[in-house]
Formats: structure tokens, sequence, C-alpha cells
């Protein structure tokens, strides 16, 4: 008998043992699977009379429809169009003309870089239930409505184009394109990754005139890339400016549909300069383009003249460091066009201001502590203004409206973490995103006036997932260094034991402005994390010095040092999490992604006593190898600054790594180059330094694909285990 009270005590403890490790998250579970990415709503649109919204539903089967809802009620008001009216075409990135009686669908979409790709366009009629190809000469790309919905702009090898829906007739705007030569419509490789634009034409108001960029890259450098498929590698070569050399000459043009002349804009007789925007105003005839030296600290605002392509000064920016144009990207032209909106740093947080079309301040919108980041709108006959901002903390988002004059601020959003709205066409309602670190987002339709009024999506099923592994909770906590207080977040191992000493990872990015501390829901790394805490590590992320969300002087403390206060705060982090009391001081290691990997091959060479492990996944490891724009931003040319290039360049420090080190590339990264890793790796082996080093063939800059990731976290984990 008690043997046999034994063996039910083994078997049930055994069986508790399964449970257990059954509750464990593993890389398959994150990467291959994918339990933890959370659902969206799908291809969303709000309608122009403010009352309704367009989204795509499937039913049980998978069949896909575009209905027409009610934000108020939720009920369905039409079926606009079924996926199986469209003759064997996906119903997906779609978009409504003015009228909205037509819509342009995307198939056989095919990415190019990081914002652009080409594909096959159709119109579908709502009215006819006719569909028609935009073209039958090739893929497209940035195939745009006018916005009187009778014609479509596209771009197909390097030339822009216009389709006549009414004639069916295709006319050439210009002929003169050609690859790694002359780019017409669309930003070239710099253009699109610098300043997140891949498509560089837009319709004027009336729909008479196309305002489009022509890029002459000819004497740009070019980059070559070996795709390893066939029995020889073919070579993929494009115009890539490294920092210090030419840039693409960049015109704006004013195409008349009527007239069918192209005048070109008036910038200047430099032409060693930027335009990263062209936005037409809220009159038809007046094109404004945003001119930025290529230092990027003296940003001007032209209005150019549709009829002769003249130009005179609006307003400009000067800073003694630079402006990134991602912060002064909320120009809105006002109706009636006698006053704008402009964002700006002056104050030393990024604040809205009002001013009349002659260049004058009217007043600010906003004012205090805090960076505002996102505009979603001006609601110009309630004079109401609608904005995202981190007002409570520089890791959480709110939603804010406040009026034109500065007056009655109200906070639309209640729940503390990240916050994002999708609003009305009237402003009257939005969808309302909200997640936080912890929770996996929730979706909802809101009121600008009563808050939630329904909810779209909860993903309660990926909670339900969630409550079935050991998921530990992100804490937030503040981390003195060098003389700042930091944020950063920890997640602990289960049932941790403050008595004992666990090792630590940390992660960073740290470039200018992103943040890895952010309060909103992550289903990869922030669920791999759980994948090393359930192993027995802390990992924390910290801020330093350059991240953004707290205002100028933070994020351009790292002007013309790149990489120097970054690397330096994340040293003094981990000394100061050496000193707590259940952290093994031998046992710490850093990972970072692209400038992440920068800082990261910083920290175990320049931080080699402090750091045990590092990984550098796709890093910068010398700034002359980076692009112009991004680069030159942040400390000017290698001319000009060699110090800042070389004293923060990884490639330069090989002689002092110490700790067990991890690199990895994609072979066809068209960002951040293959050679960044080579040129490492080749200074740490004639050092005879011992190091590790992965290759992934034909991955760009995401390395992903296939079962890539899978492979890649599987890696990563196994390194860490191994020497951490």
């Amino acid at each position: 008998m008690k043997k046999l009270f034994l063996l039910f005590i083994s078997l049930l403890s055994l069986q508790i043992s399964w449970a257990q490790e059954s509750t464990k998250i593993k890389v398959e579970d994150v990467w291959a699977q994918y339990r933890f990415y959370p659902k969206g709503v799908d291809e969303i649109r709000t309608m122009k009379d403010g009352k309704s919204y367009t989204l795509i539903a499937h039913d049980a089967l998978g069949r896909a429809a575009l209905i027409q809802y009610s934000y108020e009620t939720g009920k369905a008001l039409d079926t606009l169009v079924r996926e199986s009216n469209l003759g064997g075409k996906t119903l997906s990135n779609y978009s409504f003309n003015e009228t909205e009686d037509k819509i342009l669908i995307e198939n056989e979409v095919e990415p190019i870089y990081r914002h652009s790709n080409r594909g096959y366009f159709y119109v579908y009629d709502l009215k006819t239930h006719q569909i028609l190809p935009i073209s039958k000469e090739g893929k497209q790309q940035e195939a745009t409505f006018s916005p009187d919905g009778q014609k479509v702009g596209f771009v197909r090898e390097n030339n822009l184009y216009y389709l006549d829906l009414s004639s069916g007739k295709e006319v050439a705007i210009t002929q003169d394109g050609k690859k790694n030569f002359i780019i017409n419509g669309i930003a070239d490789w710099v253009y699109e990754e610098e300043f997140s634009f891949a498509r560089a034409f837009f319709w004027s108001s009336d729909s008479k005139t196309l305002a489009y960029y022509r890029l002459d890259e000819t004497e740009v450098p070019q980059f070559s890339i070996p795709i390893y498929k066939d029995l020889y590698p073919s070579i993929y070569t494009y115009k890539y400016p490294k920092a210090g050399e030419k840039n693409s000459l960049v015109s704006i043009h004013l195409y008349s549909l009527a007239s069918g002349k192209d005048i070109p804009v008036d910038l200047g007789p430099e032409k060693d300069q930027y335009i990263p925007r062209i936005q037409w105003t809220q009159d038809p005839n007046s094109l404004c383009v945003y001119r930025l030296n290529r230092h990027q600290n003296h940003l001007e605002y032209l209005l150019a003249n549709a009829g002769n392509g003249s130009t005179r000064l609006l307003i400009e920016l000067k800073d003694p460091k630079y402006i990134d144009i991602s912060k002064n990207d909320d120009l809105t032209f006002l109706p009636g066009n006698k006053e704008f909106i402009l964002s700006k740093d002056d104050d030393g947080f990024l604040h809205y201001y009002r001013y009349s079309m002659n260049g004058k301040l009217i007043n600010s919108i906003i004012t205090g502590n805090y960076d505002a980041t996102k505009l979603y709108g001006v609601d110009s006959k309630k004079g109401q203004v609608y904005f995202q901002a981190a007002m409570d903390k520089p890791y959480n988002r709110e939603i804010y409206s406040i009026g034109l004059n500065g007056k009655g601020l109200k906070k639309l959003t209640e729940e503390s973490g990240w916050n994002e709205g999708d609003f009305s066409k009237d402003f009257s309602y939005f969808i309302h995103t909200y997640s936080n670190i912890n929770q996996a987002p929730k979706i909802s339709v809101s009121s600008s006036t009563q808050h939630s009024i329904r909810v779209l999506e909860d993903n309660h099923e990926l909670e339900q997932t969630k409550s079935n592994f050991d998921f530990q909770p992100f804490t937030f906590l503040t981390v003195p260094a060098n003389g700042n207080l930091l944020n950063a977040w920890m997640i602990k191992p289960k049932n941790f034991d403050p008595n004992k000493k666990y090792p630590v990872l940390m992660y960073v990015y740290g470039g200018p402005g992103i943040q890895t501390v952010q309060n909103q829901f992550d289903g990869f790394d922030n669920a791999w994390y759980q994948v090393l805490a359930s192993k027995g590590y802390i990992v924390v992320s910290v801020d330093g010095r350059g991240t953004g969300a707290r205002g100028r002087d933070f994020e351009k403390s790292t002007y013309l040092n790149l990489g120097k206060l970054e690397v330096m705060d994340q040293i003094e982090s981990a000394k100061w999490l050496a000193k707590q009391s259940y952290i093994d001081p031998s046992r710490i290691g850093i990972w970072g992604w692209s400038f992440g990997g920068y800082v990261s091959s910083n920290c175990i060479t320049k931080g080699n006593d402090v750091f045990k492990m590092a990984i550098a996944i796709a890093p910068v490891t010398n700034w002359r190898y980076y692009d112009s724009i991004y680069t030159e931003r942040y400390m000017t040319t290698p001319q000009e600054n060699p110090t800042g290039y070389d004293e923060n360049s990884p490639v330069n420090f090989a002689d002092r790594l110490k700790g067990n080190f991890l690199i990895v590339h994609g072979t066809a990264d068209d960002n951040v180059h293959l050679q960044n890793s080579i040129m490492f790796s080749e200074a740490l082996i004639q050092l005879n330094k011992k190091f590790t080093q992965a290759y992934y063939p034909n991955r760009n800059h995401g390395i992903y694909g296939g079962n890539t990731r899978n492979h890649l976290y599987h890696r990563m984990t196994d390194f860490i285990v191994e020497n951490l």
C-alpha cells in the first residue's frame, strides 16, 4: 500500500512537472507559431460623411467583403463589394476616390525597400461593378486617384503617368526615367529611407496639376549586393550615397494636364540640398515646398506658383544643431487658406503653433514640458485641434483636443498606456487603439465627446493564450546615470527571489528620437523576453540620452558625437544594475539591432569591464559606411567631423574586445550594408579576437522570411544561455 501511495505521489509530481513545463514559453511559440501576435482591424477607412467607416470583413469561410459600418451603432450599412466580384483579384490595400464611387486595389505586391513596392493596380467601379487595370505594360508603383476621381497617377519604370478613366487613355508625363540615373514620381533609396516616403507626386485639389519630384542620381556612387540563388550569384546594384558623398540632384515640377506643359519650381541656385516634402496648400495654384540645407539645420517653407513655378518664402526654421523633418511634419493649411499650423521645438519641446499665411505667429496652441507626438487633424468649423502627446510620462501616449486659440485642453483617452487614434472626417469619432506593455491591444470606436462607444477587437483570445503561459509582468523604473534619471523597464523570472543573484540581459536601440521603453504591447521581442525570463534571466531596457519624448535638449545632446553619450549611459546603467542585491555583476549582457547593434558593439569593447556578453544584429560599425541624410544630420560630414566619426565607431575599438560576442547580418541588407560586419570581423580577426558570427543569405535589414526569424532567435537564445 505504501509503495502504491509513493508511486501515486511520484506520478502526480511528474504530471505537475509536465504541466509546469507546458506553460513555459518557447522561441517557436513566438517566431514560428506567432502565438502572441495581436489581432487588428483590417484595412479601416473613414468615409467622407464622418458618420461611417469601411473595413474588410471575412465570413466563416474566409471570404472577404468591403463593408460600410455606422460609427454610432456599429451596424453594417452596406456591402460595397465582395471579393468574389473582382474577377479573381484580391481585396486588399484599397483606397477611395473623392466621390467614393470607385476603389483602387493593388494585387501581386512585390516589396522593394522599406516603404516601396510594386504591383498591379485595378479600379473597381462601385456603380457599374466593372474592374479596370490601370496599365497593361507591367507592374506599377504608388497609383493614386486624382481628387475628382477621373484619373489615376502612377509610376512605371521610373516614369510618371496618368490614366484618364473616361477615355482609357494613358498619358506619359515623363519619358527620361532610367534605373540608377533618373527617377520621376518616386523617391530614391535615401529619400525613401530617411525622409520616409515613396510616392513623390501629388495632385492639386482641383485635379488640374500634378506636382512631382525628379531625382537625377547619375553622380551618386552605387553599391552592389550579391544575391545567392543560381549557379552564379546575380548582382543587385543601386545608388547609395554614404556620408560625405554626392546625393541626387532634386528638382520639383508642375505638370498641367490641360496644356501638357511641365514647369520646374524655382528652388534657388543651391543644388546640394534636400526637398524632404512638398504639399499643396488650400489654394490649388499654390504648392508648399520644404527646402532643407545639407547640414539640415535650416528649413525653409516656400510657396510655389503653379502657373510659373516662382517661389516666395513663407516661413523658415533654424536650429544650432539639426532639424529632424519627421518632427516638423505636421504642417496643416486651414480652409480659407489664411492660416496654417506648424510643429517646432523652439521652446524646448515639440509643440504646435498657429500662423497666418504671411508667416506671422498668431498664437501657440500647446505649451508645457512635454512633446506632442502626432497631429491627427484640425476641425476648423469647431476650432479644435486633435493630437497625441507624451504628456503623462515619456513612455505613455494620450489623445487630446484643444482649441486653435490654445484654450480648452481636453483629454480624450482615460487609460494609462499607449493610445492611438484614427479620426472620422468630421472628428466626431475615432478608432481608438489602446494597449500597455502587459496588455494586448483593444480597438474600439470612441466619440470625441464621450469616450468609448463600442469594442471592435479586445484580443481576448490572445489574453487567454498568455494566461496559459508563464508570462511575467514588465515593470517601469528609473535608473540614475551620468546625472540623469533614465526611463527603463524590467522583467524578472517567475518566483523571483530577491536573495538570489540573477544574470541580466539589457536590450538597447538608443538612436536619436527612438524609444524602446514604451508602455505598449509587443508580441514579438517582449514575448521572447518571457523565454529568457523562464530560463532565469532578468531583462532590462534603458532609454539613454538621445532618445525621444523628453524634449529637444535631451534628444539633441548627442549631436556631433553619435554613440558617445548613448554608450556611456548604457555602461553606467549596467553599473547601477550591478550594484543591486539581486543581480550578478559578473553576468551582464547586452544586445541590439541596427543602431542598437552599433551601441551593443561599443558596449562590449568600450565597456569590456562591465559586459560579459553582447549580440549585435545588423550593426553600423563605422559611420563612414552609412547613408548621407541620416548620418550627416547628427554628425555633419566625415570631412568636417572626422573625430566624431572615428571615436565612436566600434571598428576602431576591436582591440578592446574581451567578452563573448555574436555579430549577425543579412547578406542582402540594403540599409546597413554587410560591409559593416565584414570590416568589424576583419579587424577582430587581425587582432586574434575570439567571436562568433552568423550571416543570413539574401536577407535584408529585417532578417526575416520563411524560418529565418525563428532560426535567428533560437541562435540568440542558445548564445545567451551558453555565454551569460
